[in-house]
């Protein structure tokens, strides 16, 4: 999924560490809210939340209509803004490559979405559902339900999905220092070949130099 340039999501900042917006954001998110709210009910329904997110990513009908059930929790066909802020937040993590931060800084409220049927349990075809949401691979979920599974019911609970979030998030860290020990390596190496090429010129200065003042 890309938020759609241009769109007013574009322009939010989402903090890195804590996946979550600025009061400034959240004051600017909450009069967006009131504009898209035309029955001034402070709530969306299931049409102005379709044109929402149809206009600001690239989901089809299918994935929209799955993200809003799901936002639904009393099933009443509408959705407050507590619920459109912590949409926001999750599409804006996903455009920033944030899933695991996200997963793990709010791993209860993840848990309590994926929890569709409210038995304080999920199920492996619930992450499946929402796959496209939080971008969580295939091989992650087969050791998800391998490793994490204590209770061999192949359902997590939430001290067993906890684990998991504390587990993909070293897995996280681990990829961002594997990456910034990548890029130091190129910077350092490209920092020793300009300064040999400095070397090099400088000796050549030097050496026309030493022959001329010999003529």
């Amino acid at each position: 999924m890309k938020l759609k340039q241009g769109s007013f999501l574009w322009y939010l900042y989402l903090d890195k560490l804590y996946c979550l917006l600025s009061v400034r954001n959240v004051k600017a998110l909450l009069e967006y809210f009131h504009l898209l709210d035309v029955h001034h009910n402070n709530t969306l329904n299931d049409v102005l939340f379709y044109h929402f997110l149809h206009h600001v990513t690239s989901w089809n009908r299918t994935q929209i209509m799955i993200v809003f059930n799901m936002l639904d929790w009393n099933a009443m066909g509408e959705i407050g803004f507590d619920q459109f802020y912590m949409l926001v937040c999750i599409l804006l993590a996903q455009q920033n490559h944030l899933e695991e931060q996200f997963i793990f800084r709010h791993s209860r409220p993840v848990f309590e979405l994926l929890d569709l049927d409210g038995e304080l349990r999920i199920g492996a075809e619930n992450f499946h559902m929402y796959n496209f949401l939080f971008n969580i691979k295939k091989q992650d979920l087969r050791e998800l339900y391998h490793d994490f599974d204590i209770t061999g019911d192949r359902r997590l609970n939430y001290k067993e999905f906890k684990l998991f979030t504390i587990f993909t998030m070293d897995k996280y860290q681990e990829r961002q220092k594997a990456e910034k020990d990548k890029d130091k390596g190129k910077k350092d190496l490209l920092k020793k070949k300009r300064l040999h090429h400095v070397n090099v010129s400088l000796k050549q200065f030097l050496g026309i130099n030493v022959s001329e003042s010999r003529l």
